[in-house]
């Protein structure tokens, strides 16, 4: 498993950028420009990564490519299809985007439409029109999943992935996105499990965060960092091993580099003591 960072920290230069990513001990990174970035500039980062041994884990899109704003919509699909390209030069392992939202103005709001029979055909079609412009051979694109739109769980995932039938169509998997009943909290170890028996070398990268509940009612779930929920980090990380001793896992959804650093090793510290391989 190679462990980054979804955040770039602060950085002037693609240098500096790989060399404290490789002092961190990260292993992989979030490719941190995207497609209307200067050519020489991408280059630089590019380079600066792979002399610092540094796999490019993901080239993000969120962008809402079913956006009710017809412009909105257009400049969407615009950065899809550039960021595709872009993953698919540098040879990121996945383009990664979520499924969009239909019926609310919010890019990644959850809406009864989300789960229409018609969403889930114009989202095939879509990812097939996608791949399809672009044809890429280096890169993956993933639809990652979400607690409220498509693909909820590992089932739908491998659905998606059938109706689909592009071979650069690849999984990107986020866990705690689709922890979102009481099953899955509380039976989380057994939900890593099937996910993974079910989806296992399709995966081609994933996201790392927490989980908790909060003691409110109704049932309330909160992503949190890691360590302040009830993941079993070491059960993912081994299962991600099993996979491929690669594999990318970007830790996400932190606010500041301190929080960034300070979840980075507490991480590390937490598979050390369980003698589990980071891959740097």
């Amino acid at each position: 498993m190679r462990l980054g960072l979804s955040s770039p920290l602060a950085h002037e230069t693609a240098g500096e950028w790989a060399a404290k990513m490789k002092e961190l001990g990260c292993g992989c990174v979030n490719f941190p420009l995207d497609f209307t970035a200067p050519e020489n500039q991408i280059a630089d980062y590019v380079n600066a990564a792979r002399a610092n041994g540094l796999v490019i884990a993901e080239v993000g899109i969120w962008r809402n490519v079913f956006a009710v704003n017809p412009q909105e919509r257009r400049e969407a699909r615009e950065r899809a299809e550039g960021q595709l390209r872009l993953a698919e030069a540098i040879g990121a392992r996945c383009c990664v985007n979520i499924a969009g939202t239909w019926g609310g103005p919010v890019w990644d709001g959850g809406y009864r439409e989300n789960f229409s029979g018609e969403c889930w055909d114009r989202t095939v079609e879509y990812i097939r029109e996608l791949i399809d412009t672009v044809r890429p051979k280096n890169t993956e694109f993933s639809i990652e999943p979400m607690p409220w739109m498509i693909p909820t769980g590992p089932d739908e995932i491998l659905k998606l992935c059938e109706a689909v039938d592009r071979e650069a169509f690849g999984v990107h998997l986020d866990i705690v996105n689709m922890i979102n009943c009481p099953e899955r909290y509380f039976f989380s170890d057994e939900f890593l499990e099937e996910c993974f028996d079910k989806l296992g070398d399709r995966i081609c990268s994933c996201h790392l965060k927490d989980i908790r509940l909060r003691e409110e009612l109704t049932f309330q779930l909160e992503e949190t960092r890691c360590g302040n929920g009830t993941l079993n980090i070491e059960k993912y990380i081994r299962l991600m091993n099993d996979v491929d001793e690669d594999m990318p896992v970007l830790i996400e959804h932190l606010k500041t580099d301190r929080e960034y650093l300070d979840s980075l090793a507490y991480v590390k510290e937490r598979l050390r003591r369980e003698g589990i391989a980071v891959t740097v």
